[in-house]
C-alpha cells in the first residue's frame, strides 16, 4: 500500500501517515488502516496510534473520467455523438462521493441536457440497463426515457457495423470494468476500437477505477484459446483500467490488420492502482457487491465446471456448490432458483453442497484453492470440467495441472515467466501509479 498523508482535524498540530493496510472486505470494503499521529503536549511530542476505517480517512476523492466534463465536452460540441455504455455510465452529482448510491445522472441524460447531439447508444453484454442474463441475446430497440436507438453489441453483432456508425462523428466509451480478462466489456472495447479505426471515427474513453487493479495474476492467454472471453495475450487479472487497456490494445497493434484507433482517454483524478474503491453501481447483475467483485477472478473458473457460483441466489460469486460435491466435506448448501440476471441458473432447483465465502478476507491475487478443493472432492471427476474451462483459463495447462493434483503453489510457479513479460509491456501504458 502506497503511503498517504493527510491532515487530521482532531488535533491542532498533526501529521498522519497511513502505514499499513490491515484488512479488507467482508461483503463491503471495511478496510482499516493503522494511523500514526503526533502532537505537542506541554512541550513534549507524543505519538498516538489507532485503526480507522477507510471512510474516516480524509483521502483525496477519486474523480472518474465522466465527471471531468471540462476535459471532454469541448470534443463533443457540434459533433454527432454515439455512446457505448450501460447502467454504470454515470456522472456523480456529489463530488465527495457521499451519495454515489443514488445521487447521479446517466451520462446520456447529462450529455443531452448539455445540448450534446447524442444520436445513438451501443450496449454491451447485459444490455443498456444491465439486467440481462450472462450470454443472453440482447435485442436492438429504443431507450424508453430518451427515445434514442439502442444497438446491441452482444450476440451476433459484437462489432459495430459501418452502417451503424454512419452519421456519427465521434464515439464515447464509458463502462465500469472489473479488471479481469474474461469479463467481456474489454472484448467489446476491442471491437469498438477496431470499428472506429476502420471508419476513421475518434473514440473518447471516460476512465473508471479497476476494483481489482492492485495486482496482476493468472496464466497468460495462449493464442490458440482466443475467444470472446479472452481476446489478448494477457493474464486473467491484468491490473489496468479500461483506459490503460485501450492504450495497450492500440500500442500492441492487436486490432485487425494492426490498425490503430484515434484514441483519447479522459483520465481520473486522485486515483492510484492501490486506492480502495467500492463500486456504487453493480457492473453486471451477478456482481452485486465488493465481495463478489473481489472473488470473481478466482470463482469464475467454476463457470467452466458443473459447480454453481451462486447464480440464482442473492450471493452470486460469493458461494459455490454442486450436487456432485461431497456433502461430508462441504456442509454448506443452497438451491439456485431463477432471479434477475439468472432466468435459468446452473443447477436450478437442485441442492448444491459447497462453501460460503461471503465473510472471507479476499487477499490480492487469484485463489486456486477453491477449484482445486472442489475437484478433489467431487463425486464425478469425469463430469467436473467442460470445454468452457479452457477458454476461461486461456490455456489447456491449468485443467491438466489440477487433474494431476498439483498444488496452487506449483501451478502458480508456471505462470511467473509470462507474468513478468506482461508486466514489462503493461508498464508502457499505465496512467496511474
Amino acid at each position: 500500500m502506497r503511503l498517504k498523508m493527510f491532515k487530521n482535524t482532531l488535533f491542532p498540530i498533526i501529521t498522519v501517515i497511513v502505514l499499513v493496510l490491515i484488512s479488507c472486505g467482508n461483503g463491503t470494503k471495511s478496510t482499516k488502516y493503522e494511523v500514526q499521529s503526533t502532537k505537542v503536549v506541554d512541550g513534549d511530542q507524543k505519538t498516538y496510534k489507532s485503526k480507522l476505517p477507510t471512510e474516516d480517512l480524509l483521502l483525496p476523492t477519486i474523480e472518474v473520467g465522466a465527471n471531468q466534463t471540462e476535459n471532454y465536452l469541448k470534443l463533443l460540441e457540434t459533433k454527432r455523438v454515439g455512446v457505448v455504455g450501460n447502467q454504470s455510465s454515470v456522472i456523480f452529482k456529489d463530488k465527495n462521493r457521499k451519495n454515489d448510491h443514488g445521487d447521479y445522472t446517466h451520462l446520456v441524460d447529462s450529455l443531452l441536457s448539455l445540448n450534446i447531439n447524442v444520436k445513438k447508444v451501443f450496449s454491451p453484454e447485459h444490455g443498456f440497463r444491465g439486467t440481462a442474463d450472462a450470454g443472453e441475446k440482447i435485442q436492438d430497440g429504443l431507450d424508453p426515457k430518451t427515445g434514442l436507438p439502442i444497438i446491441s453489441l452482444y450476440g451476433d453483432n459484437k462489432k459495430p457495423k459501418p452502417e451503424q456508425l454512419k452519421g456519427l462523428d465521434v464515439l464515447v466509451f464509458d463502462i465500469q470494468d472489473v479488471g479481469v480478462r474474461f469479463y467481456t466489456y474489454i472484448s467489446t472495447l476491442h471491437y469498438v476500437m477496431e470499428a472506429c479505426a476502420e471508419a476513421n471515427i475518434p473514440l473518447i474513453i471516460l476512465d473508471r477505477p479497476n476494483p481489482n487493479g492492485h495486482y496482476v495474476d493468472g496464466p497468460v492467454l495462449e493464442k490458440a484459446n482466443t475467444s470472446f472471453v479472452g481476446m489478448h495475450p494477457i493474464p486473467i487479472a491484468h491490473g489496468m483500467t479500461i483506459g490503460e487497456y485501450a492504450k495497450m490494445i492500440n500500442g500492441e497493434k492487436w486490432l485487425n490488420n494492426g490498425v490503430q484507433c484515434q484514441l483519447t482517454v479522459i483520465s481520473m483524478a486522485n486515483y492510484t492502482h492501490q486506492t480502495p474503491y467500492s463500486l456504487p453501481i453493480k457492473p453486471s447483475p451477478n456482481l452485486p457487491n465488493d465481495q463478489s467483485i473481489a472473488l470473481y477472478p478466482s470463482l469464475c473458473f467454476f463457470e467452466g465446471t458443473n459447480v454453481s457460483v451462486g447464480r440464482g441466489t442473492n450471493k452470486q460469486f460469493q458461494i459455490f456448490g454442486s450436487p456432485d460435491l461431497n456433502k461430508s466435506h462441504f456442509t454448506f448448501s443452497f438451491t439456485p432458483q431463477p432471479n434477475e440476471g439468472a432466468k435459468t441458473p446452473p443447477q436450478q432447483g437442485k441442492k448444491c453442497y459447497g462453501e460460503d465465502l461471503t465473510q472471507v478476507e479476499v487477499k490480492p491475487g487469484i485463489n486456486l484453492d477453491y477449484v482445486i478443493d472442489a475437484y478433489a472432492h467431487t463425486t464425478d471427476k469425469i463430469k467436473f470440467f467442460n470445454s468452457f474451462f479452457v477458454k476461461l483459463a486461456g490455456t489447456t495447462k491449468l485443467q491438466e495441472q489440477i487433474e494431476k493434483g498439483l498444488s496452487e503453489k506449483e501451478i502458480k510457479a508456471t505462470w511467473s515467466k509470462g507474468l513478468e513479460d506482461f508486466k514489462k509491456i503493461r508498464n508502457n501504458y499505465v496512467l496511474y501509479q
